[in-house]
């Protein structure tokens, strides 16, 4: 089956930078473009409460698409999902088995934490998959090459995943650094060696590793994080399964990192 990457669209600024940078993604990953719109017509929807939803008809939303597609320069399909986006996602995901799912970061600065929505922690929870979050501030789709790869000390395997996030990095020709925060100016090579285990950096030529010592994991990868191109996580499953996202680091630098975030659903 040929390599695809599914995308989610509102038509929103958001949706759109992170459409520019899939269709940077797909060329060297010989890869086509799925292109998911989730018509979000549900009372209960939170964000009916925030104004962020688009109203637009069906007619509407089948012409942007169009719109879309045709502006592409790599293969692609549309879609149209109903509902929550997590499950329409997890639809999309069981037919299409792409090889990441990508969506765009919208700007929730004013917006009361209790009514942002992180869609992206929502399909984790439900389906969890390799996700690229994209921030709205992202205006150079140029393809990622300096990679910052954050863990902890923990043991933890990749799955099903390994073999795309192997894929991609090579596919890259990425410089990668591992970094790891410690609490203490300590040098921990555990973490770094769980990541080598994986089998992530096998075909690497240039590996980095840094550690860093921080109050807080979440400030410690952001302060690095903004030097490079792309922010890899390797999310447990109690990254994502908390009902509130100040719970998470997981959730907290994908609402607040400067650059573009890899997540990578780990296995333990």
């Amino acid at each position: 089956m040929a390599t695809s990457l599914l995308i989610l669209t509102d038509f929103f600024q958001a949706a759109n930078a992170a459409l520019n940078y899939a269709t940077n993604l797909a060329a060297p990953l010989d890869a086509r473009l799925v292109l998911l719109h989730v018509r979000r017509d549900s009372v209960l929807d939170p964000e009916m409460f925030t104004g962020q939803l688009s109203n637009l008809s069906r007619e509407a939303i089948h012409l942007a698409l169009s719109s879309l597609a045709r502006d592409l320069s790599v293969p692609v399909v549309a879609e149209v999902g109903h509902g929550r986006v997590a499950f329409a996602v997890a639809d999309a995901v069981s037919r299409h088995h792409p090889a990441l799912v990508i969506l765009g970061r919208s700007d929730t600065q004013g917006t009361p934490d209790e009514l942002v929505t992180i869609t992206a922690l929502d399909i984790l929870r439900t389906a969890p998959y390799p996700m690229l979050v994209v921030p709205h501030t992202v205006h150079n789709p140029a393809l990622p090459r300096r990679v910052l790869l954050a863990t902890d000390a923990g043991e933890f395997t990749l799955g099903q995943f390994a073999g795309t996030a192997r894929h991609l990095l090579n596919a890259l020709h990425a410089e990668l650094t591992l970094l790891h925060v410690t609490s203490e100016a300590t040098d921990d090579t555990g973490a770094l060696d769980s990541v080598a285990r994986t089998g992530l950096t096998a075909d690497l030529t240039t590996v980095h590793t840094r550690t860093v010592a921080a109050a807080t994991a979440t400030e410690g990868i952001l302060e690095v994080a903004e030097k490079y191109d792309l922010l890899v996580l390797i999310a447990r499953r109690r990254s994502f399964l908390g009902q509130l996202f100040h719970h998470s680091v997981t959730a907290d630098i994908i609402r607040r990192s400067p650059v573009p975030v890899l997540v990578l659903p780990a296995q333990e």
